[in-house]
């Protein structure tokens, strides 16, 4: 019998392929943040990411800024929030559609119809989270989720932030299962405690991480940890 009541998902490289985000979120944000800030300059979200950029980088370029940390990959709270802005507007036209990987939504609602919680933590904000997962080749999946977590709550490479979704769960750390492709955070996330599992992708090129126990797909998760298959 599993011991493991909640699963954190992490999104980039476990559930969903590096590249939908490098080489299609990226770029359409990149592409159409020029007239976000202009159509949205009255929206408080902006105004409280520009502020951020300012007292970051005085004085530089907003969208320079942005453009910079966007080929950086950042995890900054400025970016993710207006990033989350413009692939709201992606996701709510059809502009955009996130390609999960194909083991993904079956595995997520297997777990979910046999009573598993389940939870996402990404460096995304929870906005942008929401809409991965509700406008995904596999249709609106929010509703699998109990909580999407982000930056607010921590970083995800620091132990305290995992023991802090476990207390807002309502959970013993032991008995959630933290899923990721990060040996960093899957480290953090031992030393609270969590049951880890690293996803190595082969379209990723994932580099397995020695510390943790691997697995190439959501299948191969169900496996290891007694979770219902699909």
């Amino acid at each position: 019998m599993s011991t493991v009541r909640l699963v954190l998902l992490d999104i980039e490289g476990t559930t969903l392929p590096i590249s939908f985000v490098k080489d299609v979120l990226f770029p359409y944000s990149d592409k159409v943040m020029p007239e976000l800030l202009r159509e949205q300059a009255d929206n408080p979200l902006v105004k409280v990411a520009l502020a951020d950029i300012e007292a970051a980088s005085p004085g530089c370029d907003p969208l320079a800024q942005l453009h910079d940390w966007t080929a950086r990959d950042e995890k900054v709270a400025p970016l993710k929030s207006l990033q989350g802005l413009a692939w709201k507007t992606g996701f709510e036209t059809g502009a955009l559609k996130a390609r999960l990987y194909p083991d993904v939504p079956p595995a997520l609602k297997a777990w979910h119809e046999a009573g598993l919680r389940l939870a996402v933590y990404s460096s995304g904000s929870a906005s942008a989270q929401r809409l991965l997962y509700g406008y995904s080749d596999a249709g609106d999946l929010t509703g699998l989720f109990e909580a999407f977590y982000d930056l607010d709550i921590g970083g995800k490479k620091i132990a305290e932030s995992y023991r802090e979704i476990a207390s807002r769960a309502g959970v013993a750390p032991g008995e959630i299962l933290f899923l990721s492709d990060i040996g960093a955070e899957l480290d953090a996330a031992a030393e609270a405690g969590l049951k880890t599992c690293q996803l190595v992708r082969e379209e990723d090129g994932t580099t397995p991480h020695e510390a943790s126990r691997q697995a190439s797909d959501f299948t191969e998760v169900s496996q290891f940890f007694s979770l219902p298959v699909s």
